[in-house]
């Protein structure tokens, strides 16, 4: 088979047409802000993420997506903010310290010249205001591109934006702007981030602990690099290049965030295929899970970044009481351990005793996350995931055990009902398959939405 080859970079597109004739209370996550364990929300709380991204189709507006997972985005509100002049690219979110969303964006189309970065703001990210276009003040500047929010723990709020002056418009440098008032109207002169150097675009900055961590696109390359720096304006190390994470070539617009498991996950259009992808790190970004392209998002969401928030309304499961567990959208049919696995039959006030006592569960702590979940049978065995089935077995007291054996509760489909998300997969969800569970990664649809909704009811036995 015939490999067609790789799409090209925005720099070759450039070049080439160059040459051509002429709100609710929430508790926020600030960005850079990653180095605190993370946790399962409280009962009664809920995580949330928003992104903002341009269309595929339509770089003059962007919806506004949610999600409680980071794997399953729902659209909030399309075509939700269209600036009045100009376009809106690669933007960037974060909620400030005054309770508005902002969000900062690419003010040009990619063909067309750029030196100014946009802004705006909501109470709600559904009703947006235009605040002003800002002129990166650069001499000879070309374009300003992908401003980043990253607000540092020391509360001052910082864009980092990728610029290139004319005497080569289409090499990129990194450089960052720090707010001097607190309504975000006035900035610093522009700080080149010392140590990534030209030809790199697309720079999303983290901080955990007193280092901060720059994933960075080499245009050159295609590759998102990383590096390292002991102040925010460098001088950073790069120390990763090339496939290093395994996410390929044709990668860009990285954005950062953590999960309720404490690890993190990043983000990145892969335009060379047309999809988006999410990936995984458990141990500060030395190593990182296969990239897992982001249902429903692929092919339509454009270059975003993704803000978390804990906020109230989530689901609320009582812990240390017993429970049965109903399908949702099977209401007959319970929770139900058949040999060891956990299945999906029928029960009923006429069921046998030993099938209504086989359909009941003590619900516990997560023995991962207090805030999670843990399910234990009357011989004291705990429902896990094994080779992503639903099973139970004796507490080993591992590490891997408890992550196995914990989820995390997430709001379901029907009035009452919850989602359990594996604690170790994120994404994946106890659901009913030919009447059996398992543990399953959420394709983005209705139907997976309510195979794996539950309702915990009065316990059968």
């Amino acid at each position: 088979m015939t490999t067609p080859p790789p799409a090209p970079s925005r720099r070759t597109l450039l070049r080439a047409l160059a040459a051509l004739p002429a709100s609710a209370p929430a508790l926020g996550e600030l960005p850079g802000l990653l180095d605190t364990a993370d946790a399962a929300p409280a009962s009664g709380y809920a995580t949330r993420y928003t992104i903002v991204p341009f269309l595929n189709s339509d770089d003059g507006t962007v919806n506004v997506y949610q999600s409680d997972d980071a794997t399953d985005f729902r659209l909030l509100q399309s075509s939700a903010y269209t600036p009045p002049d100009n376009r809106i690219r690669d933007a960037s979110i974060f909620k400030h310290t005054d309770g508005y969303y902002y969000v900062t964006y690419t003010t040009h189309t990619w063909q067309d010249e750029s030196t100014t970065i946009g802004f705006a703001r909501s109470a709600d990210r559904v009703a947006w205001t235009f605040l002003y276009d800002y002129p990166i003040p650069l001499t000879d500047l070309s374009r300003a591109w992908a401003p980043e929010w990253f607000v540092d723990d020391d509360g001052s709020v910082n864009v980092i934006v990728s610029c290139s002056t004319t005497d080569d418009e289409w090499i990129f440098t990194p450089y960052v702007l720090t707010a001097t008032d607190s309504a975000l109207t006035a900035w610093t002169s522009p700080t080149e981030l010392s140590g990534i150097g030209p030809n790199h675009i697309d720079t999303y900055i983290v901080k955990i602990g007193s280092t901060y961590h720059a994933f960075t696109k080499n245009e050159t390359a295609k590759y998102i690099e990383y590096g390292t720096a002991g102040a925010l304006e460098g001088p950073y190390t790069i120390s990763r290049t090339g496939d290093w994470a395994g996410w390929g070539s044709y990668r860009e617009g990285p954005s950062v965030i953590q999960l309720d498991n404490g690890g993190r996950r990043i983000f990145f259009d892969g335009y060379g295929d047309g999809t988006y992808y999410y990936s995984d790190s458990h141990d500060t970004f030395a190593t990182w899970s296969a990239p897992t392209a982001l249902p429903t998002l692929s092919g339509t969401a454009r270059h975003f970044t993704v803000i978390k928030e804990t906020v109230p309304g989530g689901p609320s499961v009582p812990k240390n009481a017993t429970r049965s567990l109903r399908s949702a959208n099977y209401p007959t049919r319970y929770w139900e351990e058949v040999s060891a696995l956990l299945n999906l039959p029928v029960v009923t006030s006429s069921s046998a005793t030993a099938d209504r006592q086989a359909a009941t569960f003590t619900v516990v702590a997560g023995l991962a996350d207090a805030d999670g979940c843990s399910f234990r049978d009357a011989s004291g065995n705990y429902l896990r995931h094994y080779d992503f089935r639903g099973r139970f077995d004796t507490n080993d007291g591992t590490t891997t055990f408890a992550q196995d054996a914990t989820f995390i509760a997430r709001t379901g489909t029907a009035d009452g009902s919850v989602r359990f998300e594996s604690y170790n997969y994120p994404g994946h969800y106890l659901r009913h398959y030919n009447y059996q569970l398992r543990v399953d990664i959420t394709n983005g649809t209705d139907l997976f939405r309510r195979d794996s909704s539950f309702v915990p009811v009065t316990a059968w036995a």
